[in-house]
């Protein structure tokens, strides 16, 4: 598609105002050519009636004095015609066989019928366009009635001129009229929209999980909008309410039997003796482990996507967040004899969702005890620096080796130093996509002053 048919499809109201445009131009032309006619039909009619009616002044001049027509001009019936404006006079009267006075060749392309008619006729008489007039009178010459014709022309330049005037005006009229109507239908349309762009608004300024219908006043050709993106917004809801329904059943449906596979694993590895046994159910223990830690992790991540598309902004104390969480890991670190060692002061006010933030903090210090050996320290600290709060987890075990370390924040992507561990490679997969939801992001750092790793939350402040 071409630049200009995006730009005349991408604007309603810039339709509008060119259609109006069009239209306003369409009747400034109809009325130039409306007045542009009349004007030069009124003139020529006038022409007309002026030249009748000196016609006719000089044939009732007309008089008979011993059997002989006599003929006195009337000033006045030539007087008339410099109303038209200066224009060339011609006139000839004559009888049918001579010509009495004036111009003996304007001959008249037609006579009147009978008198007291009127022929008007246009011709070319020598060499300019004129209208010619010609009026019948029959007078008597002694006991015998003559007919006599009167003829009047004159050139139409003033006619031409008047007609010319008036149709300069008339254009410098139709502008005016088209330029106030482009403005007025640019001024009509911007209000027409005002509704559509008030609807819109209130839809903007929604948050991502507010699907409440919306009930306002629309004018009537907005009401189907308005009803159909109710029933979507409906709709909408109703499909995350079963997403969340299906997501809680499947962590149930799907953890509780692996559950009971390793609890009755660990019973049958306390009650068999041969090794090869032992070494069997301790893998299918191991097995379990890891299918029951991906299952979590694969819903843990589902949750996260789910819930980042309609995040919730609550304020948060992430110091607060970062005392609970560790809490909870305790139990699991104390199994490894791993000491957490907890530097965070608050407050540290973030907005945000605290389901993803804790799911976030729980995966990376998860991953921390995870790959700590025995008898070492995971230290949990919080500051703040440049408007952001960076909540870091530093570990001593084996570190991050020689991997790129963004490829490891990609999923089920693992390290090479980590394949006897159970894990999924989904861990900071979720932290980094439930940061990136919150406008933050996730740092992997390698610590020089020892071994081990460092993975630190980066979130803006509130």
């Amino acid at each position: 598609m071409s630049a200009a048919a995006r730009v005349w499809l991408g604007s309603i109201g810039r339709r509008l105002t060119v259609l109006l445009a069009v239209i306003a131009a369409l009747l400034a032309l109809l009325s130039w050519w409306m007045v542009t006619s009349f004007a030069r039909e009124a003139a020529e009619r006038t022409q007309d009636n002026v030249l009748i009616a000196s016609a006719t002044t000089i044939a009732e001049a007309l008089w008979s004095e011993q059997d002989a027509i006599r003929l006195e001009l009337p000033y006045s019936a030539f007087a008339m015609l410099d109303a038209i404006g200066e224009d060339r006079v011609f006139y000839r009267v004559a009888t049918a066989d001579e010509t009495l006075t004036g111009y003996a060749d304007l001959l008249p392309p037609s006579l009147p019928a009978a008198p007291g008619d009127v022929a008007v006729a246009t011709l070319t008489y020598r060499g300019d366009a004129v209208r010619l007039v010609t009026v019948q009178r029959t007078v008597l010459a002694g006991q015998r009635p003559v007919t006599v014709m009167v003829s009047v022309a004159q050139t139409r330049s003033g006619v031409g001129a008047i007609s010319a005037g008036l149709s300069r005006t008339a254009a410098l009229l139709s502008f005016g009229f088209f330029l106030l109507a482009v403005g007025l239908g640019a001024v009509a349309t911007r209000s027409s929209l005002r509704p559509l762009n008030s609807f819109a608004g209130a839809v903007a300024r929604r948050g991502p999980s507010d699907l409440r219908p919306l009930r306002r006043e629309v004018p009537d050709e907005l009401s189907p909008l308005l009803a159909a993106l109710n029933r979507l917004m409906d709709r909408l809801g109703q499909s995350i309410r079963r997403s969340e329904e299906f997501i809680a059943e499947a962590a149930h449906r799907i953890r509780t039997p692996l559950a009971s596979v390793r609890a009755q694993a660990e019973l049958a590895l306390h009650t068999v003796e041969k090794d090869g046994e032992k070494q069997m159910l301790r893998r299918v223990i191991r097995a379990v482990d890891e299918s029951s830690r991906s299952a979590g992790q694969l819903l843990d991540h589902a949750t996260v996507s789910f819930r980042a598309d309609a995040l919730a902004r609550d304020p948060i104390d992430l110091a607060d967040l970062a005392g609970r969480v560790t809490a909870s890991l305790q139990p699991t670190a104390e199994m490894k004899d791993i000491a957490l060692n907890l530097d965070a002061d608050g407050p540290a006010r973030i907005s945000g969702d605290a389901v993803l933030l804790e799911s976030a903090f729980r995966n990376v210090l998860d991953n921390a005890i995870k790959y700590s050996p025995e008898d070492t320290a995971i230290t949990v600290a919080l500051d703040g620096e440049n408007g952001h709060w960076r909540l870091s987890v530093r570990d001593q075990g084996r570190g991050f080796a020689d991997e790129p370390l963004p490829e490891l924040k990609e999923r089920f992507r693992r390290g090479r130093n980590v394949a006897q561990v159970v894990g999924s490679g989904l861990g900071l997969t979720i932290a980094e996509d439930a940061l990136e939801a919150h406008g933050g992001h996730l740092d992997l750092t390698a610590p020089k002053d020892g071994p081990g790793a460092c993975v630190t939350l980066v979130l803006p402040a509130s």
